[in-house]
């Protein structure tokens, strides 16, 4: 029983130490991984020449969709490349430490050594070094980048393209989701490519208005013998990525809760309850343990406050006659044991407050890692997001806009405010102090309405003036 501590341990470490030595590889696997994507997208849509603007015949639309890939694939080369640097200088360290030992496959009628397992791993890093830094230094030079032409900026302003189109290059430019895949994808892709191609076509067209072109691609498109099975695959990875954004809704609610409860009733809970416990409390409550039971002087006047009116209400139902008459010393032994009731409650509240916040601290980390580790999800979230808010109406837009300007900067916000920043103080144990409630509730709804009103102006009236022109009317 004592030595499974200790060998638990040990295991912990090992793993550990195993996760460390292993990360610089998975870290370069995934840049080179990265570069392996670029490199099939300049194969395949560009003949193996850079990605640019000015290669491929292919519409503002796909041009800006594989610029989106291109800048996530070199980002994430950059990111995981230095992770590679960091983590092989502290294995390097580590491995001066305790240096490993080689071990060497020999041919049982030769001498010679057949092969030698850490050079030809630094041989593959090697390679995998020299392709990533080639296709870096393609992309290096800013002049080299590709850059959305004028003519994409002066479509969307002029309603060439519409707010759906865009949010579907912003969905194919995340790359490939994990949950989705890859062969859909490179469908969609594809499809997407031609469908913008035939709308490309019809905006450079000067003769014939845009709208009736746009409406023969569309006629088109509906007649297609494929139309039915692209209706499919749209509803299919429509299907994935909201069943991933959900998921990962969820997921940002259920990991912080469970963490915080599980710390809080299995990590920190016993190990606040061992050096606060209450249990030993007979007749007389210790000075010195009285004083500590109380984290303010709140819950002391609480305290105060709720044994004078048990007091108050003995000695009135002994007036009226609920109660038969009692002696002084009955009383005083009925409020003697109020007492240390209200001193168990105040014990158990002020235990709770402290759990609260090392329990918090771990669900934050929690919610931390989850942020950190799920990049792509947080993009597919966005792309649903999106979605969904461009689907609104303007008059289910200006009123989601007005329930939440009048719910955190309206007129009766500060009565809602004020019950927030007390409940948080009482789930800490702090006391509640009015000079900073009233400070804050005087100088935060002043910032957020103007954070509201900044991004009505500068966003919302270039993505929806009618939703705009809806909230003025209805908010007057």
């Amino acid at each position: 029983m004592n030595s499974s501590v200790p060998n638990a341990f040990r295991g912990i470490l090992r793993t550990a130490n195993q996760w460390l030595k292993k990360t610089p590889e998975r870290a370069l696997d995934e840049a080179y991984e990265a570069a392996l994507k670029i490199k099939s997208i300049e194969d395949t849509h560009f003949g193996g020449g850079l990605i640019t603007s000015d290669t491929g015949n292919y519409s503002d639309s796909v041009r800006s969709l594989f610029q989106r890939d291109l800048d996530v694939y070199l980002e994430t080369i950059k990111v995981r490349l230095i992770e590679f640097k960091a983590s092989n200088s502290v294995v390097k360290i580590v491995n001066v430490a305790n240096p490993p030992r080689l071990e060497f496959q020999v041919d049982d009628d030769s001498t010679d050594i057949q092969t030698v397992d850490i050079i030809d791993e630094q041989n593959i890093i090697l390679k995998k070094l020299k392709f990533i830094d080639e296709i870096r230094a393609r992309y290096r030079s800013p002049d080299k980048r590709s850059k959305p032409s004028n003519k994409a900026q002066v479509n969307t302003a002029a309603g060439g393209v519409s707010p759906r189109s865009s949010l579907s290059a912003r969905s194919g430019a995340m790359g490939p989701v994990r949950r989705l895949d890859d062969e859909l994808v490179e469908r969609l892709t594809k499809r997407e490519a031609a469908r913008d191609e035939a709308q490309s076509f019809a905006d450079k067209t000067g003769v014939v208005p845009r709208s009736i072109l746009r409406t023969v691609d569309r006629i088109k498109r509906e007649l297609d013998p494929e139309a039915e099975t692209e209706i499919v695959e749209e509803f299919r990875e429509s299907k994935a990525r909201t069943f991933s954004a959900i998921y990962f809704i969820l997921l940002l609610i259920v990991v912080p809760l469970l963490t915080q409860q599980v710390s809080k009733n299995f990590v920190v809970g016993p190990i606040i309850d061992h050096f606060r416990s209450a249990d030993a409390i007979t007749e007389i409550v210790p000075s010195n343990q009285a004083e500590r039971v109380f984290l303010n002087d709140e819950m002391d006047e609480d305290a105060l406050h709720e044994l004078q009116n048990y007091h108050e209400r003995l000695e009135f139902q002994v007036l009226i006659g609920q109660l038969p008459p009692l002696t002084e010393e009955e009383m005083h032994e009925k409020v003697h044991e109020k007492a240390i009731d209200i001193y168990r409650s105040y014990h158990q509240r002020s235990s709770d407050a402290l759990k609260n916040v090392f329990a918090d601290l771990f669900s934050l980390i929690a919610f931390a890692l989850v942020i950190v580790s799920s990049k792509r999800e947080i993009a597919v979230l966005k792309s649903f997001i999106d979605e969904v808010v461009y689907g609104l109406s303007d008059s289910a837009k200006a009123f989601i806009i007005i329930l939440l300007t009048d719910t955190f900067v309206g007129f009766h916000s500060p009565h809602g405010w004020e019950i927030v920043l007390e409940g948080i103080s009482r789930h800490f144990g702090l006391p509640a102090n009015r000079d900073f409630i009233f400070l804050f509730i005087a100088t935060f709804p002043v910032i957020l309405d103007t954070i509201f009103k900044y991004w009505i102006f500068r966003y919302l009236n270039r993505i929806s003036p009618s939703a705009v022109a809806t909230y003025k009317n209805m908010n007057e």
